[in-house]
């Protein structure tokens, strides 16, 4: 009898140590989808408040691209307006704060926008990140590759037979010559207005075999500038 009475505490005992573990993993998945419907509700006042501060923008707003190396002045044009408004959205909301010119070519191009390069352990996959969305290709003809010339990143044609751009990477002119081939298949997107000399700066820097520099060159903030 008193082995029996035992058992029945003991198996009362473990049902209760269920029940208990049972309210407390209830409670957590309570807490768990209370957290993310708050932090979908932040996330959606941010982009709304972000969208509110675009539409008061200028036509053709002017943003300053902060890197370790120093500030790259460009102007947004009004004609690629799909472009114009992403940039802008990605920068006030900070998308951009540390990411890494990834892939820097002298005499070309140096290119930045891939969140994966905050992170050094995805070296081997730097140029391949980004919000999972394209944008649509915006060709305007008056819009060349210049120098300091602002333009979306993309896939192949073979993959992307439409030219869209990509949600976050872009680059920047270093030389007009070498990228005058690129006209009309590329949106050119913004110009540089002032820090040509700091684009030249970042081109000149030692690369590896797959044109990364050696040393970071980091977008240390993009922001309005004042």
């Amino acid at each position: 009898m008193k082995r029996i009475l035992t058992i029945t505490l003991c198996c009362l005992g473990a049902a209760a140590m269920l029940c208990s573990c049972g309210g407390n993993a209830a409670r957590k998945a309570a807490q768990d989808a209370e957290k993310a419907a708050a932090d979908s509700i932040a996330a959606a006042e941010q982009t709304k408040r972000t969208m509110d501060k675009i539409a008061t923008l200028p036509a053709e707003p002017v943003f300053d691209i902060i890197t370790s190396m120093g500030v790259i002045k460009i102007k947004l044009y009004a004609d690629t307006p799909k472009h114009r408004e992403n940039f802008a959205k990605l920068a006030l909301e900070k998308y951009y704060d540390g990411i890494l010119f990834h892939r820097v070519i002298n005499g070309f191009m140096i290119q930045a926008g891939d969140p994966l390069s905050k992170d050094p352990a995805n070296k081997t996959r730097f140029g391949t990140g980004g919000p999972d969305y394209t944008v649509p290709a915006e060709f305007v003809p008056e819009h060349t590759h210049k120098k300091g010339a602002l333009a979306a990143a993309r896939r192949g044609d073979a993959v992307n037979p439409y030219k869209e751009s990509s949600g976050s990477q872009f680059y920047l002119v270093q030389d007009a010559d070498n990228c005058a081939q690129l006209d009309g298949q590329y949106t050119v997107f913004g110009e540089t207005i002032e820090g040509l000399d700091v684009i030249d700066k970042i081109a000149s820097v030692q690369t590896d075999g797959r044109d990364c520099p050696l040393q970071d060159v980091k977008i240390i903030t993009i922001k309005l500038a004042e």
